[in-house]
């Protein structure tokens, strides 16, 4: 996976790291498509549905339908990190579904046990006869505590129909910044799909994670000067709204520092 990535600061202290990958821009179908033309024995491109690490950075509408079309073209499997948008978090179950589009690989974690450790490669058609039962183990892997939960997880999701919800509050939330702050220099975007969102500043601002656990709230800046926001799913109304308040408070206060 470090090898996969595109980001040069994480492979810091891992090399040599493995051959064969081959980095494009994000959201640019040309540079996938010329990659595709003029490369041999390519085999998959993967990708996350939206840039998570990068600081929630969203194609254009169309540009995944894209990418399945150019795979199924030129006979490579489309691979999809969902770990940070599956599980609902987009306001669907899985972000690719909001181009009604199916990858031939998946990758979930993280919500998928909502706390409990778990991680899961979902594929189908051919992609799914490449792994048999003994292919891989690990220790831990598939084991039934972790399982268990995942299940747990899965059925409150779907009874509790948590993806409406996620698009709901995503929507209100993303209203309500954009409201309150109209005007403020110091923002250059805010952006989101479900309770994936991003407010992007004009500077660093990792200062703000200290300031808003100082508030009683948990929040992470990537990419040096996006504020990143991923909140509990589950959250109340009341929550909702004192997450915001904190959140524009202190974005206001950074503005006049």
């Amino acid at each position: 996976t470090l090898s996969a990535t595109g980001n040069p600061k994480v492979h810091a202290g891992f090399e040599p790291l493995l051959s064969g990958f081959s980095h494009i821009p994000f959201g640019d179908l040309t540079a996938l498509e010329d990659t595709l033309q003029k490369q041999e024995n390519l085999v998959a491109v993967f990708l996350e549905p939206i840039l998570g690490e990068g600081g929630v950075v969203i194609p254009t509408p169309g540009y995944l339908a894209g990418v399945r079309e150019l795979c199924d073209r030129y006979g490579v499997l489309m691979m999809l990190d969902e770990i940070q948008t599956g599980m609902c978090r987009t306001g669907n179950w899985f972000a690719h579904q909001a181009e009604n589009i199916i990858p031939d690989v998946m990758t979930l974690a993280k919500g998928l046990g909502n706390g409990v450790p778990i991680g899961a490669c979902l594929a189908r058609g051919e992609a799914a006869e490449v792994l048999q039962p003994g292919t891989h183990g690990s220790t831990f892997g598939g084991n039934p505590l972790a399982t268990r939960a995942a299940l747990a997880v899965v059925e409150t999701m779907e009874q509790e129909n948590i993806a409406a919800r996620a698009a709901a509050m995503g929507e209100l939330c993303l209203s309500r910044f954009k409201e309150q702050l109209k005007g403020d220099s110091t923002v250059r975007d805010i952006r989101g799909h479900g309770m994936m969102m991003a407010i992007e500043l004009s500077g660093p601002c990792g200062e703000l994670v200290g300031k808003a656990l100082d508030a009683g709230l948990l929040i992470n800046v990537t990419a040096d000067s996006v504020i990143r926001l991923l909140p509990p799913m589950v959250m109340s109304d009341d929550e909702l709204g004192e997450m915001i308040e904190i959140i524009c408070k202190l974005v206001s206060e950074f503005e006049h520092d």
